[in-house]
């Protein structure tokens, strides 16, 4: 009967634990579709229009992702882009307020995987309360 109850206890436990998790993961996403729709609202150039700055610094791609994003504190459209037959990806960035490319590099599958593998560690990752001040409680 003990066995039971403690059974009992730790499935309760789990249910709640999951439940907490599941709503964290449910509020990064709502914060990252805000974030993505305030980006989008200040950007000058369309994702249309920086697609095919994009594709035309890398003929014959075809884009396999493409986001928003505020790297190095402007506001750049970012494509991944494949070209068949070559391995790896054309990561090409467009200035989402001048339409100018601001980088462009390869990126093999390995290193593809590594960041994707980081970004989603940075994604899990709980954000940290700053600690108090001189005269904070």
């Amino acid at each position: 009967m003990k066995f039971h109850r403690l059974v009992a206890a730790a499935l309760v436990t789990l249910a709640a634990v999951s439940a907490g998790a599941q709503k964290a993961n449910a509020d990064q996403e709502k914060n990252a579709k805000k974030e993505e729709a305030a980006l989008r609202a200040t950007a000058k150039v369309s994702e249309d229009s920086a697609r095919a700055i994009a594709l035309k610094v890398v003929p014959g791609a075809t884009v396999q992702a493409a986001e928003i994003e505020k790297e190095k504190g402007k506001v750049i459209w970012s494509f991944d882009l494949k070209v068949a037959g070559k391995k790896g990806i054309e990561e090409v960035n467009v200035n989402a307020m001048t339409g100018k490319v601001v980088g462009h590099a390869h990126e093999s599958d390995a290193t593809e995987a590594k960041e994707a593998k980081d970004e989603a560690k940075a994604k899990s990752a709980k954000p940290v309360a700053p600690k108090p001040g001189p005269g904070k409680p």
